[in-house]
């Protein structure tokens, strides 16, 4: 009797267990897998290039978060499927230090101790049709004064000290985005390949092109 007890207990949890487990797996698999906006959301230093890589390589510990000192690594949970538990950094609502512990903490090949120079995060992308100096309405810098990386990463064009000018050394840290006053941000972190500028629509027919909207104008869509 004892014995035919402890298996009908045995069976009961079993199926208990399998039940519970039931919702998790249902939420895994109903997560939308609309593609999160790269201009928003970050990898973590270390990050390889190929996201699909990165997923593979991540197995959604969360420790890169509990040690991050800003709290600025965040975890996709229902923006999609193939992405729940894996870090991102938004750095519009906070941006990475380069501090390096996520890259020391990773038990995985998902983020590599990289050194902070070469770390490739992105490079930042300014709108110049609506940075508040590059359209003369006001004076700012707040971005080149934030960079960790200084006059390596940011600086301010010739002859106008406060026009912003990003360089190759920029890493993608996001502190510039995060710092920025303007409500539209026309300051945000890409891919390498689209370069430090946006790029401004052609004029019909040449000549020269028409006279700089007021700030806030000209942005990329988010």
């Amino acid at each position: 009797m004892r014995r035919r007890t402890f298996l009908e207990r045995l069976m009961q949890g079993a199926v208990l267990a399998g039940a519970a487990a039931v919702p998790v797996g249902f939420n895994y698999l109903m997560a939308p897998t609309a593609k999160a906006d790269p201009t928003r959301h970050l990898r973590p230093p270390g990050a390889p290039h190929d996201d699909r890589a990165f997923n593979a390589a991540c197995i959604g510990c969360g420790l890169c978060g509990e040690v991050c000192p800003p709290r600025c690594i965040r975890f996709y949970r229902h923006q999609g499927g193939h992405k729940v538990n894996t870090p991102y950094i938004d750095p519009e609502q906070k941006a990475c230090i380069l501090c390096g512990l996520c890259m020391e903490v990773c038990p995985t090949d998902a983020l590599v101790k990289t050194p902070r120079d070469e770390i490739r995060m992105g490079i930042a992308q300014i709108d110049r049709a609506a940075c508040y100096p590059w359209v003369d309405k006001g004076v700012c810098g707040a971005c080149a004064v934030v960079c960790p990386l200084g006059e390596k990463a940011i600086g301010f064009a010739f002859a106008n000290m406060y026009r912003p000018v990003v360089k190759k050394g920029c890493v993608g840290c996001g502190q510039c985005v995060e710092v920025c006053p303007h409500p539209d941000k026309p300051i945000r972190i890409v891919d390498v390949a689209l370069g430090t500028v946006v790029p401004q629509p052609a004029v019909p027919g040449g000549g020269a092109p028409p006279p700089a909207p007021a700030a806030g104008g000209g942005l990329l869509p988010y």
